[in-house]
């Protein structure tokens, strides 16, 4: 079973709708738009306001068609592709989101690099997959709930990133096409059911972009939440493991 941390115990829940989010939601938005990052560009802040960002690598899993590259899209604010076509290779995506840590009251920008590969590029390009777990923070496990074999596929990505180097990447279940429940092969139930056998976080997404804000929240707020906890929790047990060689010293 993961460790998770309680949705909300992390940071503070659905902050862009607080008065004192403006100021920083106001540099990654342009005419009520989300505004489009390369890989060397960033938000500027004013001088008088102190803000660190923090960089993670986010990997994006899932069979072809399950919505991977209209994800990374929804996520950084971009237009979502109206066919379905096959990623060729590697793509990566920029997104920046402000979060405030409840415990401390701190801003933090989070640079999600989202890396998007498709299913048959991985199978035929043995160096990509090794490529996309170097230094990866986190991974997106996508199933589409129009697509029964998709969630049935969750058990073995899951087993993919079993292994001991990968132990400390966060995971998170992302559900797409939710919009489309009168073609639903996975009910409710199926997805409690998961919820409770591997206890991972599953999230949804589907439907049309609203304010470019309110339908990713929940994912990034999400996302940035385990991040942040399990880097707290390994820096915990870095000092802990560097005290107790202190002691032995001694």
């Amino acid at each position: 079973m993961e460790q998770v941390p309680l949705p909300g115990s992390v940071v503070v829940a659905d902050w862009h709708r607080c008065k004192d989010s403006k100021e920083y939601f106001s540099k990654i938005l342009h005419k009520k738009r989300r505004k489009h990052f390369g890989l060397l560009e960033s938000p500027v802040m004013p001088p008088h306001v102190s803000v660190d960002t923090v960089h993670y690598k986010i990997f994006i899993s899932g069979k072809s068609g399950v919505g991977k590259s209209a994800l990374a899209a929804r996520l950084a604010g971009l237009n979502t592709p109206n066919m379905h076509y096959e990623t060729t290779g590697i793509e990566t995506t920029v997104v920046y989101w402000p979060v405030k840590l409840r415990e401390s009251g701190r801003v933090l920008f989070f640079r999600l690099q989202l890396w998007d590969c498709g299913e048959n590029a991985l199978r035929r390009f043995d160096h990509l997959l090794p490529s996309c777990k170097e230094q990866v923070d986190a991974v997106l496990l996508l199933f589409s709930f129009t697509d029964r074999t998709s969630f049935d596929d969750l058990s073995n990505q899951i087993a993919k990133w079993s292994g001991t180097s990968q132990s400390r990447v966060v995971k998170l279940a992302i559900g797409t096409k939710f919009d489309l429940f009168m073609h639903c092969d996975v009910s409710e139930r199926d997805v409690r059911d998961f919820q409770e056998s591997c206890g991972l976080p599953v999230l949804r997404s589907g439907g049309e972009v609203s304010d470019g804000l309110g339908d990713v929240a929940p994912i990034l707020n999400c996302l940035a939440e385990n991040l942040w906890h399990q880097d707290c929790v390994t820096a915990g047990s870095a000092s802990h493991r560097s005290q107790q060689e202190t002691v032995t010293l001694l």
